[in-house]
């Protein structure tokens, strides 16, 4: 394994997660901005920085995030369904995989996660 390949694979679960709730939030001002109904992307998003905030307080090993966010969503101690929660933890799950795998979406969490579309204006609305 090369250093780079190291390097990636050493951070915990809790340092991609604080990452992804600095991009969460960045979503969410872009989500406001939409003229359509968010009611089910505000659910979405509350899922997910729940579960984020989670692993962060409770910074589980590497070596265990995976059975420690399956225990988390069957222990069902969220306001949300099971099932979204679940949902959701499968998701966290796949952007940490992506994060010690790929240095660029590490480098990009990194950098804040920051979106092509934040500097455009938003849609004129159709008439």
């Amino acid at each position: 394994m090369n250093a780079d390949k190291e390097s990636l694979q050493s951070f915990r679960p809790a340092d991609v997660c604080r990452a992804l709730l600095a991009a969460l939030e960045a979503s969410e001002g872009r989500r406001k901005k939409r003229k359509r109904d968010q009611t089910p992307d505000a659910i979405g998003l509350a899922v997910k920085r729940e579960v984020l905030e989670r692993v962060v307080q409770d910074d589980p090993d590497s070596e265990i995030f995976e059975a420690w966010l399956l225990r988390y969503a069957e222990k069902n101690e969220s306001q949300y369904s099971s099932g979204a929660v679940a949902a959701m933890a499968r998701g966290v799950l796949d952007e940490w995989r992506l994060a010690r795998s790929m240095r660029d979406f590490k480098d990009w969490l990194d950098r804040g996660a920051p979106s092509d579309d934040a500097d455009i204006a938003p849609a004129t609305p159709r008439q």
